[in-house]
């Protein structure tokens, strides 16, 4: 299985990187994906930092006004628990009380007007040390009624011992953790605070009565409302003793109090604290007060605090996803776009490399790829040029052996033959005869020779036997005139060449007229060139028919029959062994033709 998987994998990456579009999308797409990946991850870890850093910043700020509005209000019920100016009043009052009725009513309106005169009291008691003996005023209904009651054990409560230890002869009870009772008969047991505040003889200091206050929930509800709570979010408000008197959910405070850092939180200035409750993380913001380090605890798990960041990085994703998707359309277009003439050009080449030559591929825009098509362009035109050329040589080569063969017809047969002629004639005392059978078997002696190229000695002796065959079949309408310089005795010239041009003359002016005509062969030399011209004087060519002779020499040479295929021919021969510099000219008017041959100087060093 794993072997297929990856085999599958490398025939997969193989395919993909088989082709330049596919290769150019790959790359372009993971740069844009890395780009983009990185980019979004610096993004999210740097709003994860400022984040962290708004959250505490803002959390501290709102944890310390708030606390101090919970220390100033908790200083108020502490204040408005000092009876400053009816506190002797207050005392004598409450060692009075047992045996002086209107010290009990002195009690009872004091208590009165103390619950009247605030709306976040749930109830005031008043507890007389010295007779056990206790008034409360609560709200009952729409009513509000004081009683009297009698109950031990009073001083055996944490808060009350913690009241008589207190220097400020004060203590706070919490009535947040389940197990909270107050320590009087009531008909409903508080739900958030009780102050106690321990009354003393000024005169001998010693404890008369306790002052408890029960406050109701609400206000301090309504100012820690003020502190922003998302869901996941926990709020505890702790005593300086880190005991709870508000908090959203006792399994957090308990997993708390059992934490190292829990038990040092009382510097002021503490930095926050990262805790891990289970599977989640929080980031632990607190304040303490400056006046009594009453303390603010807000866990705030680290998902909530990231919720922006991760909601702006998957924002950044989504963005990033589009911009992916736009970038790969634009990536495969402009891939298209480079890889489309590479892949036409490559096309061209294939049909180029099987044999196709003139397989030229379109030229578009003016770009590097147009640069290299319109160089590949020539190259396809010179290969081209340069096998035409080579394929030109071949069927001149062809033909020049078809007529050698023509020629070469049981050569030594015709030749002996001559020969026997010959001594015939010379026995016969045929002179004449005799010469010309000599003439004519070197005729085709030198035809058959197999040379292509001759020097040009070798060319004008072949001519002189010629024309001694023409002048005895045309007598004295034959004039022939050599004027040919020696220094170019040793040029190389094509074989049969100057016959091609004298032959031509005799046929159409020697026999085209009875009056005499005159051949006459020339050769000179120019800066650059040889020049071997053959002109006769006789009726010359029309000029339609010169225009249509020229134009043979224009179109590409191939095997075919008719006449001047042999002027054709010799054009041809010269261009393949001496290049474009040479070639055949003709000129002709009403006094005469003159066929003109130019052959660059340094002979077939060309070839």
């Amino acid at each position: 299985m794993i072997r297929r998987i990856t085999a599958a994998m490398k025939a997969l990456i193989e395919r993909v990187s088989s082709r330049l579009v596919n290769k150019l999308n790959l790359l372009f797409t993971s740069i844009i994906i890395l780009i983009v990946g990185s980019l979004t991850v610096i993004s999210y870890q740097m709003l994860q930092k400022e984040s962290v850093s708004n959250s505490i910043a803002s959390t501290a700020n709102n944890l310390m006004l708030v606390n101090q509005k919970l220390e100033d209000y908790l200083d108020g019920i502490e204040q408005f628990s000092l009876p400053h100016n009816k506190y002797d009043e207050i005392i004598r009052a409450v060692m009075q009380e047992g045996d002086d009725y209107a010290a009990r009513m002195y009690l009872e309106d004091y208590l009165r007007d103390m619950f009247y005169s605030r709306k976040d009291l749930e109830s005031i008691y008043l507890y007389l040390i010295d007779q056990q003996k206790y008034y409360s005023i609560t709200r009952d209904a729409y009513n509000i009624t004081i009683r009297v009651g009698y109950q031990g054990g009073i001083d055996e409560q944490p808060w009350y011992q913690e009241a008589m230890k207190s220097p400020q002869n004060r203590s706070f009870q919490s009535f947040v953790l389940p197990d909270a009772e107050s320590g009087y008969r009531m008909i409903s047991e508080p739900e958030f605070m009780g102050y106690h505040r321990v009354l003393r003889s000024i005169a001998s200091r010693e404890p008369r009565g306790v002052l408890s206050f029960y406050l109701k929930p609400t206000v301090k509800d309504s100012i820690m409302s003020d502190i922003p709570f998302e869901e996941g979010e926990h709020l505890m408000f702790l005593d300086p003793n880190n005991v709870p008197f508000h908090m959203d959910d006792p399994k957090v405070y308990e997993a708390i109090s059992s934490a190292d850092w829990f038990r040092d939180i009382d510097d002021v200035s503490g930095s926050p604290v990262t805790w891990q409750n289970e599977d989640k993380r929080y980031l632990v913001v607190y304040d303490v007060g400056q006046q009594d380090g009453w303390k603010l605890i807000k866990p705030i798990p680290y998902s909530s605090i990231y919720e922006a960041a991760t909601k702006a990085r998957n924002l950044s994703y989504l963005i990033g996803l589009i911009f992916l998707v736009i970038s790969v359309i634009l990536v495969t277009l402009t891939s298209n776009a480079i890889t489309k003439p590479l892949n036409r050009l490559s096309r061209h080449m294939r049909r180029f490399s099987e044999g196709t030559f003139d397989a030229e591929a379109p030229v578009q825009g003016r770009d590097e790829i147009a640069y290299l098509t319109l160089h590949f362009n020539q190259m396809v035109r010179r290969t081209n040029d340069l096998i035409n050329e080579r394929y030109r040589m071949k069927l001149v080569e062809k033909n020049a052996i078809l007529k050698a063969l023509e020629a070469e017809i049981n050569p030594h047969f015709l030749y002996n033959a001559l020969q026997a002629i010959s001594t015939k004639a010379l026995k016969s005392g045929n002179d004449d005869v005799a010469d010309m059978v000599d003439a004519l078997a070197l005729t085709l002696r030198y035809c058959i020779s197999g040379k292509d190229i001759v020097y040009a000695r070798e060319e004008l002796r072949h001519i002189e036997r010629y024309l001694a065959l023409q002048s005895a079949r045309f007598g004295s309408r034959l004039q022939v005139d050599m004027n040919w310089d020696e220094s170019l005795m040793e040029l190389q010239i094509p074989k049969l060449s100057i016959q091609s041009l004298v032959e031509n003359s005799i046929k159409h002016a020697v026999e085209k007229v009875s009056t005499p005509v005159t051949i006459v062969v020339r050769a000179t030399v120019s800066e650059s060139h040889a020049i071997i011209s053959v002109y006769d004087n006789g009726p010359g060519i029309s000029s339609d028919r010169l225009e249509q002779i020229l134009q043979t020499f224009e179109v590409d040479w191939e095997e075919q029959e008719g006449e001047n295929i042999g002027l054709k021919n010799l054009n041809t021969r010269l261009k393949l062994l001496y290049g474009d510099q040479s070639g055949l000219e003709i000129h002709s008017d009403l006094t005469g033709t003159e066929m003109t041959m130019r052959i660059p100087r340094g002979g077939v060093g060309h070839v």
